[in-house]
Order: structure tokens, then sequence, then C-alpha cells
């Protein structure tokens, strides 16, 4: 169980049927999420993003999955998320965004689906988005004045922090009411083009985060400060927001 399948769907038959016998009647779901649903995943590159729902009383049992996880790994799956029903229900008003992106983009791979029918209210989504948007804002600042503007430490902070960003973007892109995209690029696209914001940037920024570009360090300064303006904006608008949600 050690290589990396060039398709996810490689792997469906063995975590259905090990999830399965490990859990019996106390397995609700087997969802896929992330890249390797979503078209952007690529070999031994891309993790692959199980979601795992049991029952009330399954979901006490982790400690037999112990094993499984460990031997999956190997071929990059990651620790799955394990969730009740009862908790998804009961968190769309905490994680409204997160519970958003995984209805975008999921494949359900065995038993009940959980995602399809979740709604959101829109106060709550608006709040969220507001409150995820500051917070990061502060983040970035101050790893902006930790990394001395050095250009590695520059390059890894915008591939690891850009990924939340397209993710509040498809929170934005639900409250305008707009489809949300399969694909980070056309995410990108549409949230700039609806809210009047640097298109170019932020592409360039996913072309940093994909490592399709390396910039100098004096090039990679002013693109990260043209970032940390960009998002400071970006709370602003949604602020602004709050009079139109209601």
């Amino acid at each position: 169980m050690s290589k990396t399948p060039k398709d996810p769907e490689e792997i469906f038959p063995g975590i259905i049927d090990n999830y399965t016998q490990l859990f019996g009647d106390d397995l609700i779901s087997v969802i896929l999420y992330g890249s390797a649903a979503s078209g952007d995943y690529i070999p031994d590159k891309s993790d692959i993003n199980f979601m795992i729902v049991l029952s009330e009383e399954g979901i006490n049992s982790l400690d037999q999955a112990f094993d499984l996880i460990a031997r999956w790994k190997k071929r990059n799956v990651t620790t799955p998320l394990f969730l009740t029903e009862s908790y998804v229900s009961t968190s769309l008003d905490v994680f409204p965004i997160e519970y958003l992106n995984f209805q975008k983009t999921y494949k359900l791979i065995y038993g009940k689906d959980i995602l399809k029918d979740l709604s959101f209210d829109r106060g709550f989504l608006r709040m969220q988005c507001e409150r995820e948007v500051k917070a990061k804002l502060l983040l970035l600042r101050e790893a902006f004045l930790e990394s001395q503007g050095k250009e590695k430490y520059l390059q890894q902070l915008i591939a690891q922090s850009l990924g939340a960003f397209v993710a509040i973007f498809n929170g934005l892109l639900h409250l305008k009411g707009e489809e949300l995209p399969r694909h980070k690029r056309d995410v990108i696209k549409n949230v700039c083009q609806a809210f009047q914001m640097d298109t170019g940037l932020f592409e360039k920024l996913l072309d940093i985060k994909e490592k399709k570009v390396k910039l100098s360090g004096p090039d990679i300064n002013r693109l990260f400060k043209a970032y940390l303006k960009e998002v400071q904006k970006l709370w602003k608008i949604v602020d602004r927001l709050d009079k139109e949600v209601q």
C-alpha cells in the first residue's frame, strides 16, 4: 500500500472496504473532498482527504482506526475528518465557510449524502467572512514583520495563506448569489470581478503558490505589501456587506 495513486478513484474500493469492515453499521458516509474531488489533484503532491461520518456510538471508538490511518498515509491519504450528522447540523452557524466549501466540491463514495441539502444563514456566513479576513490580516502583518523581507519565507507565507482566502472568496460569492466555480483560479477571477479587487495580484499569488513563478527579494516584497493592502481593502468590503445581508 505504498504507491501514491495517479487517480484518487483507484483507492475508493479499498477505503470503503476497510472502513465498512472497521465500523460496520456505525459507518454512515465516506466523502472525498479537497483537491482530489475538485479536479486539482496532482499525484505525489496533493493530499487525498476524506470525511468519515459515523454514528454517535461509532465516534466514540476512534481508537479502532489507528492502524488503518497509518497504512493509508503511505498513499498520501491524510487523517480523515471524523464527524457525526448532529455535529455537522449544529455547526453551520459557527463554521459556514468550511461547510460551504465542503459542499461546493465533494464526492460521495459511500453511504448517505449529508452535504447535499445543507443551507447557510447569510448573516452567520457574512460574520465569519469578516472575522476570518480581519484575523488573517493581523497574522499576515505579523508574519511579514517576522520574515524580515526574506524571499523564501514570504513565498511560503503566500502558499500557506492563499488557500484560506480562496475558501473565504467562496463565501463571498455565495453571499452575492453567484455560482461557486470548481477551480481556484476561477474563484479568484470571479470574486475580484464581483468586488472590484486586483485580479492580477491574486493570480500572481496563486502562481507563486503553485510554483509557476519565483520572484526576487525586492519583487516579492512589493507583491506582499500589495497583498496586505488588498486584504485591508477586503475587510472593509465585507464590513459593508453587513447592511446588505439582513
